[in-house]
């Protein structure tokens, strides 16, 4: 479906055509998920001049080098974050707010953690209309967010080279999980969603190892780059 012809406000057969054509044939399988992304206006989570994109099987480039993450990679990473009722659950690099009030919707009880104000400006006013019990803070993303630690599932939403050390011991030590992309070099090159599982095996959070799930490509989240190197 061509999004650029879409008429003004015919966003519900959007969603329609977005979980019928993009997310059910490509592995997604909890209802949650599904209804959600039936119900979200995902036009809403971005500019206006960007909302006839909000539908198309690709990311929606936002400013600074951000996205909204094309709605199969994020209704799959959301289900494997395996969300249950009551959990407590953070998404570092939330953007807009889109996969926070998914996983919301899956009964998450969700922190949202945003660096960028431009950002936190539609989530503020998307997010108490359909995920009102979603908790938004404004801080450095390779921070994480250590108050309200652990965390029973923690999804990082963009691509990154390695997970962040002071995310990882945040994690719930008795069956946390983590998900996230993990790029190939360039974000470009594609790279692999990943799912990360505190205390299995007896490893300790701090040495989580992530498993590659399935292939993908999103952008790189500019804030969790590595910083370059000094070099005489």
């Amino acid at each position: 479906m061509d999004q650029q012809s879409l008429p003004p406000g015919d966003y519900a057969a959007a969603r329609d055509h977005m979980v019928d054509g993009q997310i059910r044939p490509n592995k997604v399988i909890d209802p949650r998920i599904i209804r959600a992304m039936r119900a979200l206006p995902r036009e809403r989570f971005v500019p206006p001049h960007l909302a006839s994109l909000a539908y198309a099987d690709e990311d929606v480039p936002l400013a600074r080098g951000r996205a909204l993450m094309e709605p199969m990679v994020i209704a799959r990473l959301a289900q494997l974050a395996r969300v249950r009722e009551g959990e407590r659950v953070l998404v570092i690099g939330a953007g807009p707010g889109y996969g926070a009030a998914l996983l919301a919707a899956c009964g998450g009880r969700v922190t949202a953690l945003e660096e960028d104000e431009a950002l936190l400006a539609i989530a503020r006013r998307i997010l108490p209309e359909f995920a009102p019990g979603t908790v938004l803070v404004q801080g450095p993303l390779t921070a994480g967010q250590a108050d309200g630690a652990p965390w029973d599932a923690i999804l990082i939403e963009g691509a990154v080279r390695a997970i962040p050390p002071a995310i990882a011991p945040q994690l719930n030590p008795r069956g946390g999980r983590l998900v996230t992309v993990l790029a190939h070099g360039n974000a470009a090159s594609g790279g692999q969603a990943v799912l990360a599982e505190a205390g299995q095996h007896g490893v300790p959070n701090a040495a989580l190892r992530p498993q590659p799930m399935f292939d993908c490509t999103t952008p790189l989240l500019p804030p969790l780059l590595p910083k370059p190197a000094f070099q005489f």
